[in-house]
């Protein structure tokens, strides 16, 4: 469980959130939506204890989230994160000394099914290969929370999809929570169960993915794009 309470982070004169105040409950799967500059990045930081801030709580699995949370949160950055030095073998081998939850036969099995060859340099990755390197460390994990930002950026449509079949393959649905931020809302709405929408730091409407769709009959995407109050030139998905 992950708990932000009355949250504010500001970075000089600049609101990266505003009072947030959300429970993400155990076993749920739920996507933070939103422009560029919303504040996506910044909550997921902060979940992952690596951003504090400027008043509030922000509390993962009882405890003030800290550099300490890393042994219940694994983190997929949207930048950094990979080490151009090493091969594949050897990131691997790092996360493993690393964090005592990961998993290297669970390594194994995702470096066939995303094809990746682990004697091959990450410097001379693909933008594709380094994106389904990093969803192989962070799955390769048993952690309680699994937080992916913006897990597609820079990727193609066939390696989104194949992403997303990795989720729904190795996520242990019901036991580990997970949010994903993302501007490709149409590959992840499947595996949604709840969604935010952020907007300039605040969390400004929220829905349950199921009901959205068997009571009101319309997906994710066109909900945001009801909900939007911004920019209309922004890319919201």
């Amino acid at each position: 469980m992950i708990r932000f309470q009355k949250v504010d982070k500001h970075y000089g004169k600049r609101t990266a959130l505003d009072e947030v105040t959300m429970t993400f409950e155990k076993g749920k799967v739920y996507g933070i939506l939103g422009p560029n500059g919303s504040g996506k990045s910044t909550l997921m930081k902060m979940a992952a204890g690596l951003v504090f801030p400027t008043s509030g709580e922000v509390i993962v699995n009882g405890e003030k989230a800290g550099r300490h949370s890393s042994k219940d949160v694994a983190f997929l950055a949207s930048e950094g994160m990979l080490y151009p030095g090493f091969k594949i073998a050897q990131m691997i081998q790092y996360f493993a000394s690393q964090y005592p939850d990961f998993s290297e036969q669970k390594a194994e099995e995702l470096l066939e099914f995303l094809n990746l060859d682990p004697s091959q340099k990450i410097s001379q990755l693909s933008k594709g290969q380094q994106g389904r390197l990093k969803l192989l460390l962070v799955l390769s994990r048993q952690a309680k929370v699994l937080l992916l930002d913006e897990p597609f950026i820079g990727l193609d449509p066939m390696v989104r999809d194949t992403i997303v079949k990795g989720l729904v393959s190795y996520i242990d649905f019901g036991e580990q929570t997970v949010i994903i931020t993302t501007h490709e809302i149409t590959e992840i709405e499947p595996i949604l169960e709840e969604a935010l929408m952020l907007e300039a730091g605040k969390i400004v409407a929220s829905c349950n993915v199921e009901t959205l769709r068997e009571e009101y009959g319309i997906s994710v995407l066109q909900w945001l794009k009801n909900n939007y109050k911004g920019d209309k030139n922004d890319r919201i998905g």
